[in-house]
C-alpha cells in the first residue's frame, strides 16, 4: 500500500530535477573548475617524507 505514495513522491522529485531552472553563478563555477597557466601543483607533503624508494634505487646503482 505505501508503493504508491513511494512511487509518486519519486515521480514528484524527478519532474522538479528535469523542469525546474537553476540559477547557477557560471564564473564562480568557472574560476573553481578552470585551469590556470600561472598555477603551479605544490606538493605540500613533498617535504615531510623521504623518498625512500628513489634512494635504495639510487644506492644500488652506485654499488654495482
Amino acid at each position: 500500500m505505501g508503493r504508491g505514495r513511494q512511487k509518486a513522491k519519486h515521480t514528484k522529485i524527478a519532474r522538479e530535477l528535469k523542469y525546474d531552472t537553476y540559477n547557477v553563478n557560471l564564473s564562480a563555477l568557472e574560476k573553481e573548475l578552470g585551469h590556470h597557466d600561472d598555477d603551479q601543483y605544490v606538493d605540500k607533503w613533498a617535504d615531510e617524507h623521504d623518498d625512500e624508494d628513489e634512494d635504495a634505487a639510487t644506492s644500488s646503482f652506485e654499488k654495482a
